[in-house]
């Protein structure tokens, strides 16, 4: 079921373990979302189609009127599109002040690896993202390997 399209205070929600996971991420990776789906309710979304602030304003709701027992987030890693899932989620949060264990996954070659909420704040913070690229300038040996965008800017450099 879509977040978007999701009633607050659907009976399902109460009391549930939600996964917020992007479209593509089960699509893409079903044997990862399979076992990331089991005896979770799951939300799905795709940024790049709904706007970010709606969805954050979504899952806000959903905090506040459902008392969900816990909230993961499950998207693809190098998307822009999924990085702003992970941003609406911990804004929703924040705004809220839930309490509830809550955490954050991206898939990478078929492996989910969970990465912290500060993480996630850090990335919208570019002048914090610069300085850890000229402390751990390897980094971009990491990026080399993942990232077409970045092999094919080298070589117009």
């Amino acid at each position: 079921m879509k977040l978007i399209e999701t009633w607050v205070k659907a009976p399902f929600l109460k009391g549930a373990s939600l996964l917020l996971v992007s479209e593509c991420a089960q699509s893409v990776y079903p044997e990862v979302y399979k076992r990331f789906m089991k005896e979770r309710v799951v939300l799905t979304s795709c940024p790049e189609a709904e706007n970010a602030e709606m969805l954050m304003g979504k899952l806000a709701a959903i905090l506040t009127c459902s008392d969900i027992k816990d909230l993961t987030v499950l998207t693809m890693e190098g998307s822009p599109h999924c990085l702003m899932l992970h941003a609406a989620a911990n804004e929703a949060m924040f705004i809220t002040k839930a309490k509830v264990p809550f955490s954050h996954f991206v898939i990478l070659n078929g492996k989910a690896i969970e990465v912290s909420s500060e993480s996630v704040r850090v990335a919208r913070y570019l002048h914090l993202v610069q300085k850890c690229v000229q402390k751990c300038s390897d980094i971009l040996e990491d990026l080399n390997g993942l990232s077409l965008e970045h092999r094919c800017s080298r070589g117009r450099k």
